[in-house]
């Protein structure tokens, strides 16, 4: 692992300079841990029009390619743009829903629903995406632990090694923005 680490960090550097062969490296590189991810996150979606894990790999590829203005620094900060690109797109996915169902009127959920993706509705989606957002304004950290570990589907250890903090502190901040979540969920419903 610690060799196809540096080997993803090289392929980045070399990606952001704008060489097209070492994009096509990143790919392969990248692929299968994305596709995992993805997998994580979308294990047990039962909706008809959710994205399959591939088809969220390639949505999310391609938000990551097309961040000419992001100056890749390495693995870890990859996957951490990863996170947000898959929270964005399993978000736009659920305001679709949203739109096709209800016309705009909202439900809020609360916390153990939302956090539940296998069971999550496209409102618990959009619901859990306004409170993480709130969340961030509050400490971007705690936010940047939900995304990785919901939205990307990271395990703590993951978590802790994209964000370059102890497994512990991942463990805290998640407990902390569980709470924190819950708590604005319940204001909201």
């Amino acid at each position: 692992m610690p060799n196809e680490q540096g080997e993803i960090t090289r392929a980045l550097l070399a990606a952001s300079e704008g060489n097209e062969a070492a994009s096509h490296q990143l790919w392969a590189l990248v692929h299968d841990a994305l596709r995992g991810l993805a997998h994580r996150v979308l294990r047990g979606e039962h909706h008809p029009q959710t994205l399959s894990s591939t088809g969220l790999v390639h949505e999310a590829y391609l938000k990551l390619v097309d961040q000419s203005r992001v100056e890749w620094h390495n693995r870890a900060h990859f996957f951490a743009i990863a996170c947000k690109a898959m929270r964005q797109i399993l978000v736009d996915h659920a305001r679709a829903r949203n739109a096709l169902k209800r016309h705009g009127r909202k439900n809020r959920v609360p916390l153990e629903e939302a956090l539940s993706l296998a069971e999550t509705r496209s409102e618990d989606l959009v619901a859990l995406d306004e409170a993480l957002t709130r969340l961030a304004a509050f400490d971007e950290r705690m936010a940047q632990v939900v995304e990785s570990r919901f939205f990307g589907g990271l395990t703590a250890q993951e978590t802790a090694d994209v964000m370059g903090i102890s497994k512990r502190t991942a463990d805290r901040e998640w407990r902390r923005a569980k709470t924190y979540l819950y708590r604005l969920l319940e204001m909201d419903e």
